[in-house]
């Protein structure tokens, strides 16, 4: 195998991987948590009628 070759399949060896790692990261950045967000603290309003 050639030189230019080798190096041309290694270029496009590393271009698809990283389209797919960066598939990867933005499908871990869209997934949902788990947990619900709550608030840990919680302030309590007085009631403001009249």
């Amino acid at each position: 195998m050639s030189r230019l070759l080798a190096a041309c399949l290694t270029v496009a060896l590393a271009a698809l991987l990283a389209v797919g790692t960066a598939f990867g990261v933005v499908a871990l950045l869209e997934a949902t948590p788990d947990q619900p967000n709550t608030p840990l603290i919680t302030y309590e309003q007085a009631d403001q009628g009249s």
